[in-house]
């Protein structure tokens, strides 16, 4: 069988095709003939000459799913049989070719069996290939009418589904609230979690002892995947976007929500954008959500917006807001304590659990904010999740502290040999260390109680959004206690290359800012003798 890849012409052969019929879904048989000109099948004139038969496989059962074209093509004379790929937008067809000259007298009924089981094996690849698309199709739109309702389902069978979905767009129909400077708009509570939304009003926060608050922009976003596997607690995530990425972050938290029951259990998300900007319910956004059908799904259309900015490099010039996104998160907890990190840190392993033994037994001061030392890990290596597993790491050098190559000072105080070299017992309990005093630049990581100070949101893009809190902090007269076997582990080396080029004019412009914050402390806490 080999595949004539020009035309016959009409002495040579005469062809009965199987065509689809005008709505591309029913099969039907034609007599057709080549034009003289060797150019495609004319189906209205017949010739009395079959030497051939024609059958044309051409499916597109749904609009959204992608042509199947496949050909055989038979050459009775040879004996022999091929399929070929066509080129998309050509006929596929089965051919059977007989030569004028055969005698089919003779070898009639060997070909005619021939034929007949090449017909029936196109014939069930038809269907096969028709069934698979039609369901593929049906699917979709099944997914899709999930999303955004639609006739699809029962309608009690989406009643929790269709709340989430007026509740979005309840959130969105507010338009938000701008912040201080007037420079953001911010939509607190952007999608609820089921454990927010089963909460009391004013019921006391002392019934979730410990939340994890972060921040992110879009391309950071799929961390919050092994973020929340490893948490495995009530979460808060305030996500910044700008531009286009206003409709993707609102469709694609929305999505996460739908199908990831984890996430929809235990994250809140919040969204900040721009103030000219504004998010918008995402009805009609079938780009977004072509082929999402589960949770993996989604974190997989994530990744391919992973690094898509380095670092603080946004779009347009545009400032990433980090305290202000900082406090968004604490706004959405509703907890006694709080821990607020960067999405692409990880908690140690069972931190909630452990913190939650230890306040039983060990009550607190009003003051006291509980230090979790950080480090840095290679990218290639496993996040560790115990402090036996960290020390191992890091007496090998694959981690280190926390901007040990960017700004050692900023993390030294925390005294890591101290920390390494220190008794863990091997129960696993979590208690306090040792206790410090804040000196300058220290900028740790901490679970605090609610009541600590916001972070000054004045402080935009690279250096001292954090060390101005810590500072305050220490005016206020909180004290700083290194718990024993608790940690926080940044994914990658930080190092000097990857970030922005306006990172040192940034770090200066905050350097002003940040003796500026000082003095205002001295208004704000008279009664401390305390200075950063």
């Amino acid at each position: 069988m080999t595949y004539a890849h020009a035309p016959l012409s009409q002495e040579q052969m005469v062809t009965t095709a199987l065509c689809l019929d005008g709505d591309q879904r029913s099969w039907i048989f034609r007599d057709i003939s080549h034009k003289k000109n060797g150019g495609s099948p004319d189906l209205t004139k017949k010739k009395k000459k079959k030497h051939a038969i024609k059958i044309c496989l051409h499916l597109q059962p749904d609009r959204r799913s992608s042509y199947h074209r496949h050909c055989y093509v038979a050459d009775v004379s040879r004996g022999t049989s091929s399929k070929q790929q066509p080129a998309p937008g050509v006929w596929s067809c089965f051919v059977f070719a007989v030569s004028p000259g055969m005698h089919l007298s003779k070898k009639c009924s060997a070909f005619k069996v021939v034929l007949s089981a090449l017909l029936i094996v196109a014939l069930l690849q038809l269907i096969y290939l028709s069934f698979l698309s039609r369901f593929h199709g049906k699917q979709q739109r099944y997914r899709y009418s999930e999303l955004f309702g639609g006739s699809g389902g029962k309608k009690n069978a989406h009643a929790e589904k269709n709340s989430r979905k007026e509740r979005l767009r309840y959130s969105l129909s507010t338009g938000g609230i701008f912040d201080n400077s007037g420079q953001y708009r911010v939509y607190k509570n952007l999608i609820k979690s089921d454990y927010t939304t089963d909460q009391k009003p004013g019921s006391a926060p002392s019934s979730n002892v410990l939340a994890l608050g972060t921040h992110t922009t879009i391309n950071n976003l799929h961390h919050l995947e092994s973020l929340l596997q490893r948490w495995q607690n009530p979460l808060s995530v305030a996500i910044f976007a700008h531009g286009q990425d206003v409709k993707f972050a609102t469709a694609l938290v929305y999505a996460l929500s739908f199908f990831c029951p984890q996430i929809q259990t235990l994250v809140d998300f919040h969204l900040v954008c721009l103030s000219g900007e504004m998010a918008s319910f995402p009805e009609q956004d079938r780009e977004h959500f072509a082929g999402l059908e589960d949770c993996a799904s989604v974190f997989s259309r994530l990744e391919t917006y992973r690094d898509k900015h380095k670092n603080y490099a946004i779009s347009g010039n545009v400032s990433y807001p980090n305290n202000l996104l900082r406090n968004v998160a604490r706004g959405g907890m509703e907890s006694s304590f709080m821990l607020v990190i960067d999405i692409d840190m990880m908690p140690s392993a069972d931190l909630h659990q452990n913190f939650l033994d230890m306040i039983k037994k060990r009550q607190p001061t009003s003051e006291e904010v509980f230090v979790l030392p950080a480090f840095e890990i290679r990218h290639a290596r496993k996040l560790p999740g115990t402090k036996e597993e960290l020390v191992q790491l890091y007496q090998v050098g694959e981690v280190r502290p926390f901007y040990e190559e960017l700004c050692p000072r900023c993390q030294a105080p925390t005294n890591y040999s101290r920390w390494v070299n220190s008794h863990v017992r091997d129960t696993g309990t979590l208690e306090v260390a040792y206790t410090l005093a804040w000196v300058d630049p220290w900028e740790p990581f901490y679970i605090g109680p609610r009541t600590v100070p916001l972070y000054d949101e004045n402080f935009k893009q690279y250096g001292f959004n954090r060390i101005s809190q810590a500072c305050e902090l220490h005016v206020a007269g909180y004290r700083f206690s290194v718990l024993s076997s608790a940690f926080v582990v940044h994914r990658g080396f930080k190092i000097q290359g990857e970030f922005h080029a306006k990172k040192d004019e940034e770090n200066k412009h905050n350097r002003v800012l940040f003796r500026s914050f000082k003095e205002g402390l001295k208004t704000k806490y008279p009664s401390s003798n305390r200075r950063c």
